[in-house]
């Protein structure tokens, strides 16, 4: 019988995905959701941020949570604005200055959550509604006149805290761009656990599945000023809500560093390109300024013989 070189062949021998489920486990709930039982809700999870990734973006940045929330983000423009500035008719502020238009996308990978995805979700335009508002205080769009930055963020991985990550890559990348900025954007998400739990700083996704309300917070930490809270759910009195306000500014306060950090990293390891690429230029340069000079000698060399065989040519007749 001939092979159906089209067809991957499977293992021959295969064992059920249940035999790797903890025993404790309930049916249907992930295995990280056992261990998250017990943790410090003021903990932040550890965050690994990285500027400059993709070469043909003006600016971009990837932020990735130990939870597996991965995110890249990559900013285009100034360009000019289709339709004149960022206010009506062209036109923003209460003054009537024309100042720029800012315009985010936020976008999840067909594979970044679990399951089939078959159509985008419906929560994609209200999350990149709340990117563009905690993003637009952070940007100088008056000394970008009828001009159009883009931000597209792209969810590769949801662990939770989703919006948050895309907040924080958004900024590093608008800082890569170049982009004018009051402050660097720092998000951090919350959520509250059922039946008058306790709010949780940067929850993972089984625990903003399990959760009777969510909380964004977007902090200007130089500026201490809120650019964007987003929030819904259960979450019990006012003072439920402040509490957590109060949390999550705390947590923006401490992941400020972390970012700054790895803008510093950026901006030297760009720096220390730039003088390799000078020097290598500078090197080229020697190396063709003495080729040339060779070839100059060379020619003086030919000369020379030329002028001694007319000598001895006509000497002898």
């Amino acid at each position: 019988m001939p092979l159906d070189h089209r067809r991957v062949p499977g293992p021959e021998e295969s064992q059920a995905p249940l035999l790797f489920v903890p025993s404790g486990a309930k049916e249907g709930e992930p295995p990280a959701a056992a261990g998250d039982a017990h943790r410090d809700p003021t903990a932040l999870q550890p965050l690994f941020a990285r500027v400059g990734l993709l070469s043909q973006a003006k600016g971009s940045a990837y932020v990735e949570l130990d939870g597996g929330t991965k995110v890249l983000c990559a900013v285009a423009g100034p360009r000019e604005a289709p339709g004149g500035g960022g206010g009506p008719g062209g036109f923003g502020g209460s003054g009537g200055e024309p100042r720029g238009r800012l315009v985010c996308e936020f976008r999840r990978a067909p594979f970044s959550g679990r399951g089939a995805r078959g159509r985008p979700s419906d929560r994609e335009p209200e999350l990149s509604l709340a990117l563009q508002e905690a993003l637009e205080p952070a940007v100088r769009l008056a000394r970008y006149p009828r001009a159009q930055v883009d931000v597209s963020a792209l969810l590769l991985q949801d662990g939770g805290s989703a919006l948050a990550a895309a907040l924080c890559a958004a900024g590093l990348a608008l800082a890569d761009a170049g982009i004018e900025l009051y402050d660097l954007v720092v998000a951090c998400a919350l959520c509250r656990a059922p039946s008058e739990g306790e709010w949780l700083l940067q929850p993972s996704e089984p625990e903003e599945r399990a959760a009777a309300a969510r909380l964004t917070v977007a902090l200007l930490p130089s500026l201490n000023q809120v650019s964007g809270l987003l929030g819904g759910g259960e979450g019990g009195p006012p003072d439920s809500w402040a509490q957590a306000v109060r949390l999550g500014l705390d947590g923006c306060q401490r992941l400020y560093p972390l970012l700054r950090q790895s803008l510093l990293r950026a901006v030297k390891r760009r720096t220390a390109d730039t003088q390799e690429a000078a020097e290598r230029e500078e090197a080229l340069g020697g190396i063709e300024r003495n080729t040339k000079h060779r070839k100059g000698d060379a020619g003086q060399g030919m000369t020379v013989l030329r002028g001694a065989y007319w000598l001895l040519s006509g000497s002898n007749v």
